[in-house]
């Protein structure tokens, strides 16, 4: 096929990824929305980015307010996150039409998701456009988790959480693990067992 022909399908070609529910905005105000095109871009400093369409009701709240929560969302939340996707914010409060509670968040203006085990309070430090979207790329200022993802020693275990993935315009349970980082070249101990597959 020549590059003349070629039409992008949108994340038709990436996927699966994570869906997460944005909230942003304040009091009244506060809004949330599905994102498909969000992710960590650094780690020192903690940075993630979001990609929002312009004429999104939530666009304007993030860029009146220079921030927004990224709550990540269980599968027990999935029929919200499709709903929050396809409704607008300027119409109804999704908080209220879903039965969804705010929280305080820390350190930003925007309320956190309560039903989110996971949610990150980022600030935003650049906006780009790029085209259909513009990407909001922001500093993460605070993590809240729910303690029940904690093992003993303090160390977060998301995969407890029942966390979604989406691709291709559905939306999926995260399956069984099939290894650990770097399970793929680690020694294996003498007469230990082979790393699961």
């Amino acid at each position: 096929m020549s590059e003349e022909k070629l039409v992008w399908p949108g994340s038709a070609l990436l996927g699966p990824v994570p869906p997460v529910l944005v909230s942003c905005g304040a009091g009244e105000k506060a809004n949330l929305i599905t994102i498909a095109w969000a992710g960590t871009v650094c780690t020192q400093p903690p940075r993630v980015a979001i990609s929002v369409r312009p004429t999104r009701h939530s666009y304007g709240l993030i860029l009146e307010s220079g921030a927004f929560v990224v709550n990540l969302p269980t599968t027990a939340l999935a029929k919200a996150v499709d709903w929050c996707g396809v409704k607008s914010g300027k119409e109804v409060d999704k908080f209220a039409a879903l039965g969804l509670h705010t929280a305080p968040a820390a350190k930003v203006s925007c309320p956190l998701l309560a039903e989110s085990p996971v949610n990150l309070e980022c600030k935003v430090f650049q906006r780009l456009s790029l085209g259909s979207h513009d990407l909001f790329l922001a500093d993460v200022v605070a993590v809240d988790v729910d303690e029940a993802l904690l093992d003993s020693a303090g160390k977060l275990r998301l995969e407890r959480a029942g966390l979604l993935a989406y691709a291709h315009g559905d939306y999926y349970a995260l399956g069984r693990q099939l290894g650990k980082f770097g399970w793929s070249v680690r020694k294996k101990k003498p007469g230990g067992k082979k790393p699961r597959k």
